[in-house]
C-alpha cells in the first residue's frame, strides 16, 4: 500500500477486535515511531505509557469518558502521552549529553552553539509555565501524527483519544511525582467486524479550500 492509499482509508477506529495482538515486531516498529518522532530543536519533552494488559488498562479506565472505555479495553495497546511539568537546566545538559553521545557535534563549538540555540528557542516559549507547557504539548502531537500514520503503514489501525480526564489520569499513572503530566491518548490494534466507521467514506473539505498555492 503506498502512500496515497494510507491517507485515503486510514480512519480513527471505533472498535476494536479484542483476540488481535500485536506481534513482538509491530510493537518495537511502534516504540520506534514515538522514539523517533521530531520535536522543535529536538527538545523531546515527552514521555510515553504504553498499556497491553487488562490489569493496565483498567488502572486507567477511571480516567476516560464512558465512549471512550470500550477503545482502551478491547485495543492491542494504548498509548498515554504525556509531557514534562517543565523543562529544566538539569533536562537540557541531559539532553545536550546524550546528543553528544550519539555523534551529533564534530567539535565543541557545535556543540556549545546547540545548546546555546536550544536554550534560546525554549526561553522564547516559556514566558510562563502554561506557555512552555503548551509548546512542548504541540510536540506531542508531533509524535501522535507520526504514530498515526505510521500505524496504518503496518496494516494496523489506530484512534486518538483526547476524551479523558487529566487530573484523573496523571493520578492514575502516578505523573505528577514524576514530573509529567498526560496530554493525549491513543489505542492501537484491528479493528472488528462492528466498526461502523470502517465503512464510511472520508468526509474532507475540497483542496481549494484548505491548500493556497502562491
Amino acid at each position: 500500500m503506498n502512500v496515497e492509499q494510507i491517507i485515503r482509508t486510514r480512519y480513527a477506529s471505533k472498535a476494536y477486535d479484542e483476540n488481535r495482538k500485536l506481534t513482538a515486531e509491530q510493537e518495537q516498529q511502534l516504540f520506534d515511531l514515538l522514539r523517533y518522532s521530531p520535536s522543535s530543536v529536538n527538545s523531546q519533552p515527552w514521555h510515553f505509557f504504553t498499556l497491553f494488559s487488562d490489569e493496565a488498562k483498567q488502572k486507567i479506565l477511571p480516567a476516560v469518558t464512558e465512549a471512550n472505555a470500550g477503545k482502551i479495553l478491547k485495543s492491542a495497546m494504548v498509548v498515554v502521552f504525556a509531557t514534562r511539568t517543565e523543562i529544566t537546566d538539569s533536562y537540557l545538559h541531559a539532553l545536550l549529553a546524550q546528543e553528544a553521545k550519539d555523534g551529533r557535534f564534530i567539535n565543541e563549538e557545535a556543540q556549545k552553539n546547540q545548546d546555546k540555540g536550544r536554550r534560546h528557542f525554549v526561553n522564547l516559549n516559556s514566558g510562563s509555565i502554561q506557555r512552555q507547557q503548551e509548546w512542548m504539548a504541540r510536540q506531542v502531537y508531533i509524535s501522535l501524527g507520526f504514530l498515526l500514520l505510521g500505524a496504518a503503514t503496518m496494516g494496523l489501525d489506530a484512534t486518538p483519544i483526547e476524551g479523558f480526564f487529566v487530573d484523573k489520569m496523571d493520578a492514575a499513572l502516578g505523573l505528577k511525582e514524576k514530573g509529567l503530566t498526560s496530554v493525549v491518548v491513543a489505542t492501537v490494534g484491528h479493528h472488528n467486524e462492528n466498526d461502523f466507521n470502517a465503512q464510511l467514506p472520508k468526509s474532507r473539505f475540497g483542496q481549494e479550500q484548505v491548500i493556497t498555492r502562491l
